[in-house]
């Protein structure tokens, strides 16, 4: 069990610490100092490193998850620990649309130097990222609150 929790708060570490320093940190400075050839190359780059990462965190954090639910009874856990399991499926979800869809159109138009079309991708990117860090961080809050309020 112990290893099952610190495999799954590792993977959310990983996949939330990273959406939040790329969306709070990283954002806003390139978007400041960069013309948007150089900060539509640097995202494709910043996410060919970082993808397989999430990758990674998605499924040690849904078979952690897994894990740990069917120890505390399954569909009879706690009521904040389905609601974890389903933001966290839409969390994977919207990574997988991110991904396969406007991850792959800014790779092709940063190869391309199709600039406008980069643009459009990485401001899709933006928005569903911006949204799956507010849903992990409301999923951190459903955790540490549910605990307290059971």
């Amino acid at each position: 069990m112990i290893l099952s929790l610190f495999l799954h708060l590792l993977g959310v570490v990983v996949w939330v610490g990273g959406m939040f320093f790329a969306y709070m940190a990283l954002r806003p400075v390139a978007a400041a100092v960069l013309e948007p050839p150089q900060r539509l190359t640097l995202w494709s780059g910043v996410f060919d490193r970082f993808f397989p990462w999430v990758w990674v965190s998605v499924v040690l954090i849904l078979l952690s998850g897994l894990h740990m639910l069917m120890v505390f009874g399954g569909v009879a856990a706690p009521h904040y620990t389905l609601t974890m399991l389903a933001l966290g499926l839409i969390m994977m979800l919207i990574f997988g649309h991110v991904f396969f869809s406007p991850y792959k159109k800014l790779k092709r138009a940063v190869a391309a130097q199709d600039w406008k079309a980069g643009g459009a991708a990485l401001a899709q990117i933006r928005r569903l990222i911006g949204l799956n860090l507010s849903l992990g961080l409301l999923t951190i809050a459903v955790v540490f609150l549910g605990r307290w309020l059971v």
